[in-house]
Formats: structure tokens, sequence, C-alpha cells
């Protein structure tokens, strides 16, 4: 009787135990002794005890086969929930009762993990799809009330479909592509991608498949989690939207300009194409303002944008630089006459009047055009030719429009010229450093600082890096430049470590030219070794546009920049293209909210809006948000209010001599 997966036992009339089996012994916690002498009933829960008796008179007397669930308490008062089967048997004139019990308690432990899973998948806010694997469909065999709730079908109306009833016909293809290859390789995967509502309507749709394996590791079924992401993809629309577009015009801004053109050049080589860069300038625009007043002025400048993208095709670009100046990329041009006939429908459009409160305004515009390939290969040459050819037609007495021409361009002694006196700079030390503090904007602290590069100029005086800089990054000289600021940065890092302030975080600015050198973190960090300096203490400033350059790069450089502790603050941000989706991957430390954003805090921009938008951007990437250009304290305290970390601006500190730092370090931080 051992080998019964339960307990046995044969009981008297009585209601005594003649016959049991150790399992008995065990679940009762009785000895031999005690169980000759209980009586059967006593062993069960006080509410069981009289359906116990009941059905035991049921098979004594009318010799009925039982079976019920009752609960044996045991001797130490542990009960457990049974399932009891007993029937008559005859034996020399006498009848007994023979049953079995079997322990239901794991069972009864799994019924209700079951019911709290799926009361669990009842309660989930996410949409939950249960489909089972046959074939080419995967009917549906379950789904919760939130999938009830996001697609609006009942789940009478569900079950037994394929969930491809949903599918919003001719949209990404290339996302239920994915999905379908994962259902048929029996894989996990997760894919965003546009679904239809019962209504009709659109919404996006976050879902993630798990396959689930019988006990032979074969996939019988799909478990799905629908999430439904309309609002978060609507906001970072927006959010792109405002980062890459001009807000007066809606136009693109100068980084989507670079990357559009950048394009149209990929294709053009590809199609032996041309692609023609147009540079527009307002003639006169500067009166329209003094005689009409600004609010008339960004009325001309919103008409002449609509008249612009009205004139050219949608694969076009149209782009606003800064004020009255506009860039035209013309994409995919088959000839030189095709290119004239749209710049004359430009003409056209740019030589009526715009009517502002019942004025007419007549408007006028000087045309630089640059054509690849022949006027250059790349984004910048195009531009900046085009820029020459649109400032000769504005130097000339008719205005109009000039195609890029050679001898345009400005002389190459001159830029050979500054790039021997930059030579000079640095054989005669003539960069220096100074710093910006950068302030922490509750504690009042000051906790790091930028290093500023400036060149003492023999004949010109002390020059910003405005005045140089481009040349440099051009003809190369960035890269030497570059060291000579990096000898500069350390050897102030050792004197700062000497003088007591050995936890002042430095930051520099670098650029593509040089980030983009071999082993060039390896190279810091051997340098920062060899001084006895932490690699914690630095912190390379990069540009998203110039990091999004080459994402491979990228993508390495930051891992060896995390690994070794270095910090990577990213440059003006919200000033161009961003790429939410990259940044991530990027892993900032710090974001920069760039200065225009900054300057706009003030009841005639835009309040603050993209300030506190880019605030937290920042800070849903675990990044300190640095906000650069504080001019006033009026900007100052709506950073501080909305979350910026750091503050950095010359109303915090204009840049200073390392040695002003010092002193400014030793005493007490002031609030802003």
């Amino acid at each position: 009787m051992k080998v019964l997966p339960g307990t046995f036992y044969m009981i008297d009339r009585d209601g005594h135990f003649l016959l049991w089996n150790s399992n008995l012994e065990q679940a009762t916690e009785m000895t031999a002794q005690q169980l000759r002498t209980v009586y059967a009933p006593d062993l069960f829960a006080e509410e069981d005890r009289a359906r116990v008796e009941e059905r035991m008179r049921a098979v004594f007397d009318e010799n009925e086969e039982t079976m019920l669930e009752a609960t044996v308490v045991s001797c130490s008062g542990k009960s457990s929930p049974y399932l009891l089967s007993g029937a008559r048997i005859e034996c020399h004139d006498n009848v007994y009762l023979c049953g079995i019990g079997l322990d239901l308690t794991q069972r009864r432990q799994q019924e209700n993990l079951l019911r709290l899973r799926e009361r669990a998948l009842h309660a989930a806010s996410n949409g939950i799809v249960i489909t089972r694997c046959a074939g080419r469909d995967n009917p549906i065999e379950y789904v919760n009330p939130a999938f009830e709730r996001i697609t609006g079908y009942s789940a009478a109306e569900a079950m037994g479909r394929d969930s491809r009833f949903m599918a919003a016909p001719g949209l990404d293809d290339d996302e239920r592509g994915q999905l379908r290859d994962a259902i048929n390789e029996r894989r996990e995967a997760n894919v965003i991608f546009r679904n239809l509502r019962k209504d009709g309507s659109l919404f996006w749709n976050e879902l993630s498949i798990t396959p689930v394996l019988d006990e032979h590791g074969v996939t019988t079924h799909y478990i799905g989690v629908i999430n439904d992401v309309t609002a978060a993809k609507q906001r970072t629309t927006h959010l792109e939207h405002r980062l890459n577009h001009d807000p007066l015009t809606g136009l693109a801004n100068r980084n989507l300009l670079w990357d559009r053109l950048e394009q149209a050049l990929h294709v053009a080589q590809r199609n032996k194409t041309l692609v023609a860069t147009i540079m527009v300038d307002l003639n006169k625009f500067k009166l329209i303002n003094d005689t009409f007043g600004h609010e008339a002025g960004d009325m001309v400048l919103t008409s002449v944008a609509k008249r612009m993208q009205a004139s050219v095709r949608d694969t076009d670009t149209v782009a606003r630089l800064s004020g009255d100046e506009f860039v035209l990329v013309l994409a995919n041009q088959p000839s030189l006459r095709y290119t004239l006939r749209m710049i004359d429908r430009l003409r056209d459009g740019l030589s009526k009047p715009v009517a502002v409160n019942s004025s007419e305004i007549p408007i006028g515009a000087s045309l630089g055009v640059s054509v690849y390939p022949h006027d250059g290969d790349s984004p910048i040459d195009l531009v900046k030719a085009a820029d020459i050819a649109m400032y000769h037609a504005k130097s000339s007495a008719s205005g109009d429009v000039h195609f890029y021409s050679p001898d345009m361009k400005s002389s190459s002694d001159a830029k050979r010229k500054l790039e021997n006196e930059m030579r000079t700079a640095l054989e005669n030390q003539e960069f220096f450093l100074l710093f910006q503090p950068r302030r922490h904007a509750r504690s009042g602290v000051f906790g790091s600082v930028e290093a500023l590069l400036r060149w003492r100029h023999p004949a010109q005086g002390v020059l910003a890096p405005v005045s140089f800089i481009f040349e440099a990054e051009e003809n190369g000289m960035i890269r030497a430049i570059g060291q000579r600021v990096f000898e500069l940065v350390t050897g102030f890092m050792v004197d700062m470590r000497d003088s007591g302030h050995g936890d002042l975080l430095v930051s520099v600015n670098t650029s593509y030219r040089e980030f983009s050198q071999q082993n060039y973190i390896g190279n810091i960090c051997r340098w920062l070794g060899d001084l006895r300096l932490s690699p914690g203490n630095l912190e390379l400033e990069m540009s998203e546009s110039q990091l999004l350059r080459n994402p491979q790069l990228s993508r390495g450089l930051t891992r060896q920049m995390r690994d070794a502790g270095i910090h990577l603050s990213l440059d003006d941000f919200g000033d161009g293209l961003s790429s939410l989706a990259s940044l991530p991957d990027l892993a900032a430390t710090h974001l920069k909210v760039n200065r225009g954003a900054v300057h706009s805090i003030t009841p005639d921009g835009d309040q603050g809006m993209l300030a506190r938008m880019l605030i937290d951007i920042g800070h849903s990437l675990n990044a300190q948000v640095i906000g650069e250009g504080v001019e006033t304290a009026a900007q100052a305290s709506f950073l501080r209010e909305h979350g910026c970390d750091e503050l950095q601006g010359n109303h915090i500190s204009s840049p200073i001599a390392a040695c002003a730092l010092k002193q400014l370090l030793e005493v007490a931080p002031l609030q802003v």
C-alpha cells in the first residue's frame, strides 16, 4: 500500500479505522495507536464533518460509491485539502468502507496561481493576445480587456481570427516583414507599426511577441503584448519637427539642410544627374523691418517661404539659414535647362509684393546658384559656392541671379596666409586658454569649467575661434591646434590639482577631424595617465551632428569614453537636426541646451518652451543638462525652476584666466 500515491484506509460502520497506509499517518500526524481509536470524521475541518458523516452513511446504508473534497486537519493544526473516494465492501457478513484520498494541496496552489495569472492578464494596461500556431494563420484564442479597449474589437469579434485582420494596408511593410520572419522562425520579436481600430482610425502599435513551447520544445502558441504608443509617436514627431525646422516659417533649418543636401548628392551620384544649390538673400530686408515693424517683417518671411515652397517640387528642400537668408536644394535635376525653368518660377514668385495690413511691401532677392558636380562634390562646397555667387549678385547693379564660377572664389593667397599664421602661432605659443565656469543651478557651487581657445594674434589682437576655426577645419590644422589645446588643458588640470582643486571637471571642445583620428581616446588616456590625472575630470564636448556623420565610429568612440570614465557632452543640443532615436546610443553624460533656446526665454520669444522641452529630453536620457549662453537673471531663474542642472554664460561668469578662476573657486559661491 506504500506504492499508492495517496492515503488508503478501511473504516468500519462505527467510523473507526481498521486498515490504513503510512500516507494516512503522515497526513494526520498520528501514530497507529491514535488512528485505531479516532473517530474518522473528527479528522476533518469542522465545517466538513457533517458532509463526511453523511457520505459515510450513504456508503454503508445505501451501498453508494462516494467522492467528495474535504479538508483534513492534522494533529499540529495543518489543513490540507483532499479528494476522497470510497465504496462499500463485504467480508464475513460485515460491511466496511474502503477508500483512498489524494492530497490536493499542490493542485490548489496551481489553480490559485492560474487564477492570479488570469486576473493579472485581465488587469494589465497593455493589450495581451494569445494566438495558436496553425500553419500560415495564427488564430486568436485569448484577448484581455486592454486589447478590447485599444482596438475597439470585443473578445468575441477577435476570437478565431488571425491578428493580421487589423493591419493597415500599404503601411509599415518592412516591420510586418520582420514580424512574419520571426513567426516563421519561431522566435521573439519587437516591432512598431500601424494598425486599424474597429472604427477605422490608425494607431501605433508596439508589439512584442514571444513563442510558447510545449513539453517537447515545439512552439504551439504566441503571446503578443500590445502597447498603444500613438501619443508618444505624435510627441516624438512634434519634437523632431521643432528641433529640425525653423519655428517661424516651418522650413528646414540649417542642419536638416545639410542632411537633405547630402541625400540629394547620393541620389545624383547614382543617377548621374545634377543638384542645384540656391542661396537666396532678400534685398533691403532691414529696411522693411525698420519701416513696417518686425511683425510685418515676420509676415514677409512667412509669405516668401510659402512662395518658395510652391515654386519647387516636394522632393526639393527649402531651408531658412538665418534672418532673411534661405537655401534651396533642387535635387535630381536632369539638365541645366530644367534647373533654369525652376529658377524662373522662383524668381517670379519673389518678384510680387507681399500684402501686409492693407499695405503692399515690395520684395526682391539676390540669388546665387551652384551646381553639382561642376562647382563641388560636397554639401559645404556647394553652399559656399552658392554663397559666393549670391554675394556677387547682391553687389552687382542688377542683383537678380548669379551662377558660381571659379573666378568668384576668394583669393587662395589669403587662405594660405592664414594657414601659415596658424603654424607660426603654434611655434610661438600664441594660442592660450580662458575658462568659463559652470555653476550648479541649485547649490550655486562651481563644479566645472569649459576651456575656451583664444589666439593672441600679433597684428589683430586676441581672436576668438570664430575668426579662424572654420579654416582650420578645412585645411586640417585643427588637429595640430587641438593637440596644443589638450597640452594646455592638461597643464591647467595639473595646476588645479596641485592647488587643491583636483575635483574640478574640465570641458574641452573637439571636432570630427580630431576625434576621428586613430586611437584618439587611447592617446588621451595615456596622456592623462602620464600626468596622474583622472579621466573622470575630463569632459569632451562634441556636436551631435558631427557624431552622427559616422555612427559606427561614434559608437566605438563613446564606448571607449564610457570605459575610460571620460564624460561626453553634446554641444548646442537642439540647434539643428536631431535624431532622438540615436541619442540613447551616444550615452552622453551632459547635454548643453543651445544659446538660441536660452535666449528665447523672453516674453517676446517662445517663453522658454524649447528650452523646457530640451531639458526634459536631456533628463529622459539620464544626462545632466547645462544651459549655455545665460545672459540674464531671468534666464537663469527660468532654467533653474525647470530643472536645468548647470548654468553657463556671461551672467554667471565671463571667460577668465586661470589665476582669476582660482580666486573665484576660493570664495564662497553666491546665488545666481
